[in-house]
């Protein structure tokens, strides 16, 4: 099978932020005398693109960050979402090979703590794929995964230790006329109450394949 792959990390680590300051100077305003516009008409030939299209995969952003809710005296509980990922097609169908279909698949790393705790192994980490603008005739979301301390979920509470399904297209050709979908997945953490405290990191990484 023909793959095309375009891996995307995500880790959970906290956002940074980045202040711009802009400093304004006042000074004395003098009154102008108008005299007269001249108009500039600006153009522009937009070709069409002669190259093969691409399929090709996106996030909205390299990181996210967990928090807090729904932890009781036996479960830690840390929840977040994934930025919005977004899978775009410019191929014409005569450019697809019939019977191709595309997949996006997942898989996380271990939660690493930053003073040398023991690590949170991805089996941990669960996820709730969703699409937000894809038609669910042509594009199916993955199944959701939880992890592995929720016991009653089984055989789905394996966590993101090895590839899971995120979302799958049937049929590539049919809907490459559309273009574009995008989708995310609810995120979460579920320990045991005995997690050693302290700051933790995980890379997500998300694959196309066709």
């Amino acid at each position: 099978m023909k793959h095309r792959m375009n891996a995307i990390r995500v880790g959970t680590a906290a956002l940074g932020a980045l202040v711009l300051s802009c400093v304004a100077v006042a000074g004395a305003a003098t009154a102008e005398e108008h005299l007269g516009d001249s108009d500039v008409d600006v153009t522009v030939d937009i070709a069409e693109i002669d190259e093969p299209g691409v399929l090709a995969l996106t996030i909205a952003g390299t990181s996210t960050t967990l928090t807090e809710t729904g932890s009781d005296a036996l479960i830690r509980e840390f929840t977040g979402a994934l930025p919005t990922v977004t899978v775009t097609d410019t191929r014409e169908a005569d450019e697809i090979p019939d019977g191709a279909f595309w997949y996006v698949l997942g898989t996380a790393t271990s939660f690493i703590g930053s003073n040398g705790e023991a690590p949170i192994g991805a089996e941990y980490l669960g996820w709730a794929p969703r699409l937000i603008d894809a038609d669910p005739g042509s594009v199916s979301a993955g199944d959701e995964v939880f992890s592995v301390v929720d016991a009653n979920e089984a055989p789905n509470n394996v966590g993101l230790v090895d590839e899971e399904l995120f979302a799958v297209a049937s049929d590539s050709g049919a809907i490459a006329a559309d273009g574009q979908w995008t989708a995310t997945a609810d995120l979460s953490l579920r320990t045991p109450a005995t997690v050693a405290p302290g700051s933790y990191s995980s890379t997500l990484t998300l694959s196309l394949f066709e």
